[in-house]
C-alpha cells in the first residue's frame, strides 16, 4: 500500500515541478502599468473602444495602439490619469451622446399591420420590415436599452426609444443594435437636429409620418453658400462637425422633422420650435 501511494506522490511532485518550470519559461511579462490602467477603467466592457473589453484596452494603450481618450466611457478625469500613466498629454474631449433619429411614436406614425410575435426590434424588422407604414423608424421594442449597460435607454409611453444623456457614453452599442440604423452619436453640445431617418419621397415619407423629412430643402436654402443641413437621399442630414446654431431655422420646417433636442440636460428634452 505504501509503494503505490509513494508513486502516486512522486508523480504528482514531479508534475508539480514541470508545471512550475513550464509557468516561468513560457510566463508572458505584462507591463505594469496595464494593472495602473485597469483600476482607473470602469470595467464596463461595454466594447465602445473596438476592443473586447476593458482587460483588452488597456493591454492596447500600452502598447501605443491607442491614446487615453479613445475609451468613450471614461470622464475627463480619468482620461488625464490614463494620460499621467502613459506619460503623455490628453487633451479635452467633446461629450458625445446617442440620439434617436425618429420622433414617430403611437399616433404619429402610421400602422401598416400588427406584429405579433418575439419582442425584439430585429425579429419584427425580418417580417415586413415591422408594422409601420414607414420602413425606417423606430420599432420600439427595446433592443437599444436590452444592449445599453449604463441605463441611457428607456422606452418611452409613445412607443419609440429615448436617450438619458446623463447616462450615455456612447459607447455605440444601441447604434450596433438598431436594426433600422437610425441612432446616431452625436456632439452633446449640439441642439438642432433633423429627427427623421425616412429616405423614400416626400409624399410617401409624408403619408407614413406626420413628422418626417419631406425634403422640400427649405432648411437648406436658407444657408447661402455655408449649408450646415443639406438633403441626401430625400433626407435633411445635419453637418455635426459644423451644425447650425440659430434655433430660428427651425421654424421654416413644415413637418417638425427639423427641431430642437437638448443633450446636455439630465433627461433627454424637446423644446417646441
Amino acid at each position: 500500500m505504501l509503494t503505490p501511494t509513494a508513486v502516486l506522490a512522486g508523480i504528482g511532485l514531479v508534475s508539480g515541478l514541470g508545471l512550475a518550470v513550464a509557468a516561468r519559461v513560457f510566463a508572458v511579462e505584462v507591463d505594469p502599468r496595464q494593472e495602473e490602467i485597469n483600476d482607473q477603467l470602469p470595467g464596463a466592457n461595454c466594447g465602445g473602444c473596438g476592443y473586447a473589453g476593458c482587460a483588452d484596452f488597456s493591454a492596447a494603450l500600452v502598447e501605443g495602439k491607442v491614446q487615453p481618450s479613445d475609451c468613450p466611457v471614461c470622464d475627463d478625469n480619468t482620461r488625464q490619469l490614463l494620460g499621467k500613466i502613459m506619460g503623455v498629454e490628453v487633451g479635452e474631449s467633446i461629450k458625445e451622446v446617442a440620439l434617436i433619429m425618429c420622433q414617430g411614436g403611437s399616433g404619429v406614425a402610421h400602422l401598416d399591420g400588427r406584429y405579433n410575435g418575439h419582442a425584439s426590434c430585429s425579429s419584427a424588422d425580418l417580417i415586413g420590415g415591422g408594422d409601420k407604414l414607414c420602413q425606417h423608424g423606430c420599432l420600439g421594442l427595446a433592443d437599444c436599452q436590452a444592449v445599453c449597460s449604463f441605463g441611457a435607454m428607456e422606452m418611452g409611453e409613445d412607443g419609440i426609444a429615448h436617450v438619458i444623456p446623463s447616462r450615455c457614453t456612447a459607447c455605440g452599442k444601441c447604434v450596433a443594435a438598431c436594426p433600422k440604423k437610425l441612432i446616431s452619436i452625436v456632439p452633446a453640445d449640439t441642439k438642432i437636429h433633423v429627427l427623421c431617418n425616412n429616405t423614400d419621397k416626400g409624399a410617401a415619407a409624408r403619408k407614413a409620418c406626420g413628422v418626417s423629412c419631406i425634403a422640400c430643402k427649405k432648411c437648406q436654402k436658407t444657408f447661402d453658400e455655408d449649408p450646415r443641413i443639406k438633403v441626401q437621399n430625400y433626407l435633411a442630414i445635419v453637418d455635426y462637425k459644423h451644425p447650425p446654431t440659430d434655433e430660428s431655422i427651425t421654424e421654416v420646417c413644415p413637418t417638425g422633422a427639423l427641431t430642437i433636442r437638448l443633450l446636455n440636460s439630465a433627461t433627454e428634452e424637446q423644446r417646441p420650435s
